[in-house]
């Protein structure tokens, strides 16, 4: 297998964990994974937040790392690219905002290349006009964001994902093995493990 190149658009207090896990794990397959965000350049940074469920009536909201950028979004031609990642967290919220942001989620929908989005993403999916006729997971209070695009919520597990054709959606970042595990899959990654043979006796 060939390693894909992704795009990641992320914004400032995007979820910790839900930029920094997935955009390491596609490295770490052999994927190239570029980071971008809007008015911003490579080699700066994005604040993220830690988002917990604490037994709270929703979740609590902490600061968490600088997460840094590897790529400059005005340079970013999206035709180059096989697939993208949406993080959650607060990003989507002022990302859907952006013109150009919106063209490029729409860009990999009419496409069809592989899309992967967790948590709050499904605001930008929403925004983007995506989502009519699809299944999408995403934070419980994003459900009406996901029916009012036309889409059906995905009432899953906070720990499980969904694949509908060319998008994969999840809850939350404690999803992160099925929502990464289901993207490999779309985008066609093979992991084989060698098995040890058994000593002789």
């Amino acid at each position: 297998m060939s390693g894909k190149k992704i795009l990641m658009i992320c914004g400032d207090f995007a979820e910790d964990y839900e930029t920094m896990v997935p955009f390491q794990a596609l490295l770490a397959v052999g994927h190239t994974v570029h980071a971008v965000c809007p008015g911003k350049k490579a080699g700066d940074h994005i604040a993220t937040a830690i988002h917990d469920f604490e037994g709270d009536q929703t979740y609590s909201e902490k600061r968490g790392h600088n997460f840094g950028l590897n790529a400059s979004f005005d340079e970013v031609h999206v035709a180059d690219y096989d697939a993208l990642v949406i993080p959650g967290g607060r990003a989507p919220e002022y990302l859907r905002l952006n013109n150009d942001v919106i063209a490029a989620v729409r860009h990999f929908f009419d496409a069809g290349k592989p899309v992967a989005a967790i948590c709050h993403g499904a605001q930008l999916l929403a925004a983007a006009g995506v989502l009519k006729g699809r299944t999408c997971s995403a934070y419980p209070a994003c459900r009406y964001d996901v029916e009012l695009g036309g889409g059906t919520y995905a009432e899953i597990g906070i720990d499980q994902a969904v694949t509908d054709g060319n998008l994969v959606t999840a809850p939350a970042w404690p999803a992160h093995p099925a929502w990464i595990g289901q993207f490999l899959t779309v985008l066609g990654t093979r992991i084989s493990h060698d098995v040890p043979l058994a000593s002789a006796a």
